[in-house]
Order: C-alpha cells, then sequence, then structure tokens
C-alpha cells in the first residue's frame, strides 16, 4: 500500500494562480510563497459580489485512538462536491507543531483525500504560528519589563493572566519560576507557558472580522490585575500596536489545493479542547463568498468544536450551516464499547452495539441545534460487513441519513454517497438555533452545556470557579458566551469514560476571562493547556531526505 507521501508524489500540483482563478479571486489578491502555496489578501472578501455559498460543517463522534479520519472526510467531501460539478472551497485549520512532532504526526489527511504540499503546511506553512507565538510572547516580555522598569501601572505579579506560548509540546515549561539571577534578570515571579494554540492571540484572530477588529480585539484584553483589584488591559502597555505589526501577514488565509485540485483556505489553528476549535472566521466567509459550497470542520468531537462552531463562531460570524457531517467509524465505536485497540481488526457485534450510543448521543446533539446530522462511516480495509450493516440499521432507526465513505482509497469518488446525501439535506435545512442566550447567567450556561450536550447529571463549581464567577459579573462579562475545555477522548470530563456516559458530574475547577476573543474559558477536570510528549515522540521517526523531503511525516 502506498504512503501518503508516495501517493502526493503521483500528482502534478496546479500553479496556486490557477486555484486562485477557480475561485474567482484578483490577482492583485494572491500574495505567492513559491509555486503552491499563496495567501489572500482581506480585500479580496470586499471585492466578491456574489451571493454566500452554502456551509457544510463537519464534525465527529468522540475521538478515539483509533482515528476517525475527520479532515480525510472533509477533503473527500470537497472533492466529491467538485467532481458532480459543483464549486468548492475548503477552510481548515493549519496544523500545530507540537501535536506533529508529538502523538498526532500529520494534519493534512489522507489517502487520495489530502491536502498539498503536505509537508509544508504541517512544518511552518507561511509563519503563522510563528507570529501568533511572536506577538503573544512580546506582550509578554513587555509586562516583565513594565514591572521592572517601575511599575507605573501598579501591576500585581501575582495576578498576572498573560502567560508565555511555544509551538511544542512541553511539559517542563507548564509552570516555572521567572526573573532568576539577581536584580538585573528581572523580578522574580511564577509563570509558564501554554501551547501556541491556546494563545488568545490564535483565538483573536480566528473570530476577527478584519483588522480594525482585530486590532480591537488586542487592545481589549485583560492581562493582569493591579494590587488594588483593578483590570489592566494590553492596551494600556501601549504595544498592541507592535503586536498587530507582528501579526499583518498572518491574517490574511492561506490558500492550497487538495490531490484533486479543490481549493483550500487553511487558517489559523485553535485546539478544541482548550480554545473553540475552528478555523478563522474570514477563512470561512472567503469560502462562502468565492464558492457554492464551503466546507469546514470544528475539533474533536461534536461536544467539543462543532458545540463552540455553533455558540460562539455562528452567534458572532452570522454563519449557519445547512447541514453537519458526523464522521464515525466501526473502530471508534468498538472502542466506545469496550474493544481493546489490539483487537479492532476483529469483528465484535457486542462492543459495536455497547458503543452505538455514543454515535446516538453525538446525532442528539447535532439535532438540539436544529440541524439534521448526516452520518459518515469512513470504511477502514478491515471492516466487516455485519458491523457496517448495524450501524447503517441504527442511523435508519434515528432517521438520519447515511453514507459508506471510501475516500481515503478512492478520493472524491469515494465520497459520492456523502455528497449526495449532503446536496439533499442541504434543501431542507433550518435555521441554527443556540444552545442558550447569552444574557443567561454564566452558571446556567455552563450548564446547559454539560447537561444537555455532555449528558451530565450536575456540574460541581470549586471554591476557585466560583471566585471566578464573582470576578465575571463584577467586570461586566456576565454575557459573554463559554468555550468549555475540557477531555477530548470522553463526552464527560474524565477521559476513561468512553462510550455514552451516565450518571457522572462535571467539575469546574476555573473560569479564565478572554476579554480579546470574547468568552469565557471554564476549565474542567485536570485539562492542560500545555500537553506532553509521548515516550516514543513521532519527531523520532523523522529525516531530511537528500531531495529535502521528510522522511516519517505522515
Amino acid at each position: 500500500m502506498l504512503s501518503d507521501r508516495e501517493i502526493a508524489q503521483q500528482v502534478q500540483a496546479k500553479p496556486i494562480g490557477a486555484i486562485a482563478d477557480q475561485l474567482g479571486i484578483h490577482h492583485e489578491d494572491l500574495l505567492p510563497f513559491g509555486k503552491q502555496l499563496a495567501k489572500i489578501h482581506l480585500n479580496s472578501l470586499g471585492r466578491s459580489s456574489r451571493a454566500p455559498g452554502k456551509l457544510v460543517l463537519v464534525s465527529a463522534t468522540t475521538p478515539t485512538a483509533a482515528g476517525e479520519g475527520k479532515t480525510t472526510t472533509t477533503i473527500g467531501l470537497g472533492q466529491a462536491l467538485a467532481r458532480s460539478g459543483r464549486s468548492v472551497c475548503l477552510a481548515l485549520r493549519e496544523p500545530s507543531l507540537g501535536p506533529c512532532l508529538g502523538m498526532k504526526g500529520g494534519a493534512t489527511g489522507g489517502g487520495y483525500s489530502q491536502i498539498m504540499p503536505a509537508d509544508r503546511i504541517n512544518l511552518h506553512f507561511t509563519g503563522d504560528f510563528h507570529a501568533i507565538t511572536s506577538a503573544n510572547n512580546l506582550l509578554s516580555a513587555v509586562i516583565d519589563n513594565h514591572i521592572y522598569q517601575g511599575n507605573l501601572l501598579n501591576i500585581d505579579p501575582r495576578r498576572i493572566l498573560w502567560r508565555r506560548v511555544i509551538d511544542m509540546n512541553d511539559r517542563s515549561l507548564r509552570h516555572i519560576v521567572l526573573g532568576l539571577g539577581g536584580k538585573q534578570q528581572g523580578i522574580p515571579r511564577e509563570g509558564g507557558f501554554d501551547i501556541t494554540a491556546a494563545s488568545e492571540v490564535m483565538a483573536m484572530l480566528c473570530l476577527a472580522s478584519d483588522l480594525n477588529d482585530f486590532r480591537q480585539r488586542l487592545a481589549g484584553t485583560l492581562v493582569a490585575f493591579t494590587y488594588p483589584g483593578a483590570p489592566v488591559f494590553a492596551e494600556q502597555l501601549q504595544v498592541t500596536g507592535a503586536m498587530l505589526a507582528l501579526l499583518r501577514e498572518a491574517i490574511h488565509p492561506n490558500l492550497v489545493q487538495t490531490l484533486e485540485g479543490v481549493p483550500a483556505l487553511v487558517h489559523g489553528g485553535p485546539f478544541a479542547n482548550i480554545a473553540h476549535g475552528c478555523s478563522s472566521l474570514i477563512a470561512t466567509r472567503m469560502a462562502l463568498h468565492h464558492a457554492d459550497w464551503a466546507i469546514t470542520e470544528a475539533g474533536f468531537g461534536f461536544d467539543l468544536g462543532a458545540e463552540k462552531f455553533f455558540d460562539i463562531k455562528c452567534r458572532l460570524g452570522k454563519l449557519d450551516p445547512q447541514v453537519v457531517v458526523l464522521v464515525t467509524t466501526t473502530r471508534a465505536l468498538k472502542l466506545h464499547g469496550g474493544q481493546k485497540k489490539a483487537q479492532l481488526g476483529k469483528k465484535d457485534l457486542i462492543a459495536l452495539r455497547d458503543g452505538l450510543g455514543n454515535l446516538d448521543k453525538h446525532i442528539e446533539n447535532v439535532r438540539r441545534f436544529n440541524k439534521q446530522p448526516v452520518v459518515a462511516l469512513n470504511r477502514f480495509a478491515g471492516d466487516h460487513a455485519a458491523e457496517l450493516a448495524l450501524i447503517e440499521a441504527r442511523c435508519r432507526e434515528l432517521a438520519t441519513p447515511f453514507a459508506l465513505c471510501t475516500h481515503h482509497a478512492e478520493g472524491g469518488r469515494g465520497a459520492a454517497e456523502l455528497a449526495e446525501k449532503v446536496m439533499q439535506v442541504a434543501e431542507q435545512s433550518q435555521p441554527y438555533k443556540p444552545l442558550y442566550p447569552l444574557e443567561m447567567p454564566v452558571e446556567e450556561k455552563i450548564k446547559i452545556i454539560c447537561r444537555e450536550i455532555y449528558g451530565a447529571d450536575d456540574v460541581a463549581f470549586t471554591k476557585q470557579a466560583a471566585k471566578d464567577l464573582r470576578l465575571v459579573q463584577q467586570l461586566g462579562y456576565n454575557q459573554l458566551p463559554v468555550c468549555v475545555a475540557k477531555a477530548p477522548g470522553s463526552l464527560s470530563d474524565d477521559p476513561k469514560l468512553y462510550g455514552r456516559p451516565r450518571d457522572f458530574e462535571v467539575t469546574v475547577n476555573g473560569i479564565q476571562i478572554n476579554s480579546g476573543a470574547g468568552f469565557l474559558v471554564v476549565l474542567t477536570g485536570d485539562i492542560l493547556r500545555m500537553p506532553g510528549l509521548p515516550k516514543h515522540p513521532a519527531a523520532e521517526a523523522w529525516q531530511l531526505r537528500d531531495d529535502g523531503s521528510i522522511e516519517g511525516l505522515e
């Protein structure tokens, strides 16, 4: 069987200018990064006079170590729609170096449903993550320098909220002490690093509607408190102009193509377990205004990225997807039903039946937003016919459109059935309904998400969380939407609870105010904003070949 790299090597990529032409992008708005990559200037949005196309959101059942192939399905669906003569543009997230070098590997699809050039997209790409890291850490450096230089703002070093970031999995940096080494090294204090995908700068870039909105978000970011308890915002440190200058290229979406020449805008990369998990609003709008069909995805399972897509991104950006695709596999559902990973190749209808509860719950969740899901069963080579039939039968019981997909092996041709079901459902779409009104008390917003989307019986708030709730109310941020940070591998906040957990309680440990991003981050369970590396990181297999390609990046 050919590797992803070997498959991609068989394809002659179109010049990036030709891909831009497919979308009607003016050449003055095309900012090339070589022959296969380009940025599309924000001005392109204003030049388009066509009516917005239809929006498709791709999500999934709760992710497992077996892999579900959400990005691969997004790409395969786009290629299938293009094969049927439709104008299509994908809107995807950029990969983070941390997971690529750690456990996840690349994030550009697979088989015959890939975007390319995969090695460049996975490794540095056009530098957006580096720009976000630099802007974030400039603000960190200025905060510490302000205190060192006399602290005119009277910042309390114990109450600095802004953390440094790095695009790497490094558990040793989660909690550190800064400023050691004497008087010339700064003021000693506790601090730490998050991964760049968790930076509020990343969230702001992905939710900004234009450059001016981005500027205002940066300026209004809460970064610390004074000794008396007054809030300190980034604009008071007089550095947001420099931050925006560092981000001047990063705000423009990146254009690449699939193996079958379908345009893909790849922009922004917040994680759905610690942020809102969607590509940029600008890229989504650009895809909608330059194609008849825009296909985007939300990170992890529907309970994480897709809930935030509806309650945060759609509300802010006035978006309304016509269709939600739920990706699943027999392997994932058997894992949720108790089968061991090493045994997934064996037929096990009992484990599959037990795992179907996870699919049931996600279908219910889609319908809570007044949307009809289409289940895309991503077929693996070793899948058993009886297991495939069982999943299809469950979808019939739940009156849910179902499509068996082989796009990994066959590209767009293997997602033709899925494309047909998506087009049918799109014709009957109803406006989406948010899960909660913004004026609802924050505590109630959290409870609604935990009870209705996760299936929890109750929600427990620690003393710190209760204190944070009072601060949110005091500062007037109680009407912001909430962005729950929780374990991605379970509907609950306990990653060990597979399937469809019942009779559980979600513990809220704290609430962070992301005033620039425009949401409240609700920390549950043992969630971490800086991942660690596994015992044997994927980086151990990487080698640079003589031709400049990278071995091991699959």
